[in-house]
């Protein structure tokens, strides 16, 4: 078995980020900063998160016969992703996402998915080898649902771990949460499958009982900078996050992800993974942008090592 294997499903877009003093209201136009333009899709960002912590990514998406999807895949050999299963659509353009930054670091995001929403069961049961061998599957909610549940039944008949972020939230069947291992909602997924209001550790204890009860085998909701509440069957347990600066929240949670995959492939204890992966995802709100904002192994580590 290849060190570290893991396999992400999921989208891929290019993110168009304009910084503002806080985000406009309905109606309402604010004169921001300059255009930033960088690779982003919560997919794509979990691969190179992954990737940049130390995975052994490959990567199966869908993007457009455009320079969007060609600079995407450019981006991702550049960090050594395996793009054998990135396709290329001729019928839809690259997913794009516009994105509005506050300056204390909150976002706004429309996506328009393009050939994300073109990703289908048929293209995971062409892509089946790569599961042959990997460790963990990462998935989030920015392709069609059957995919989502086609790949972690892929998984499932592989003896692979599923890691699924329910990002954009959505209401889940039961079928596919007994597929997943990890479950890693925010306060906000979390209300959506549970109607609980998560505030805290003890609300989102209360969430993550629930989710763990639909057959779900362990659950780990972000809680932002207070850090992450890992519930597994026999223990709940609040793991504190890192004091950082932020400057752009965005991807954080992809980051988190990518991360957590990476110290599950290692066989790091589960609060030691959970832990990495909160290190991971603060380092990501320090910088600008989805994928630029993932960090190397060694920041995680140096962040790790002074905390």
């Amino acid at each position: 078995m290849a060190k570290n294997k893991i396999v992400v499903v999921g989208s891929s877009n290019t993110d168009m980020i304009i910084r503002l003093d806080r985000i406009p209201r309905p109606g309402e136009t604010l004169l921001g900063g300059e255009l930033v333009v960088a690779a982003g899709g919560k997919g794509a960002n979990q691969a190179v998160g992954a990737a940049r912590a130390g995975g052994q990514v490959t990567f199966i998406a869908r993007v457009g016969q455009d320079m969007f999807g060609e600079k995407a895949i450019q981006g991702f050999v550049e960090d050594g992703i395996n793009v054998d299963y990135v396709m290329r659509d001729r019928r839809a353009a690259s997913g794009v996402a516009l994105i509005f930054v506050a300056k204390d670091g909150e976002n706004s995001i429309a996506v328009a998915s393009g050939a994300n929403g073109r990703l289908s069961p048929a293209d995971i049961r062409k892509a089946k080898t790569a599961f042959s061998g990997a460790q963990v599957l990462v998935m989030q909610l920015e392709t069609p649902l059957e995919t989502v549940q086609a790949a972690a039944e892929i998984a499932a008949r592989s003896g692979v771990r599923v890691i699924l972020n329910p990002a954009p939230a959505r209401a889940l069947p039961n079928t596919l949460l007994r597929k997943v291992t990890f479950l890693t909602p925010n306060e906000t997924e979390a209300q959506l499958l549970t109607g609980i209001k998560v505030r805290d550790a003890e609300t989102a204890s209360k969430a993550a009982r629930i989710l763990l009860g639909k057959g779900v085998g362990h659950v780990i909701v972000t809680l932002g900078a207070k850090g992450a509440l890992l519930a597994t069957p026999q223990e709940t347990r609040m793991i504190a996050g890192f004091k950082v600066k932020p400057v752009d929240t965005t991807a954080a949670g992809d980051v988190f992800n990518g991360a957590l995959a990476v110290a599950l492939c290692e066989s790091k204890p589960l609060a030691e993974a959970v832990r990495f992966a909160n290190a991971a995802g603060a380092l990501s709100v320090t910088v600008m942008g989805a994928q630029p904002s993932a960090p190397a192994r060694g920041k995680i580590d140096a962040l790790l090592r002074r905390a």
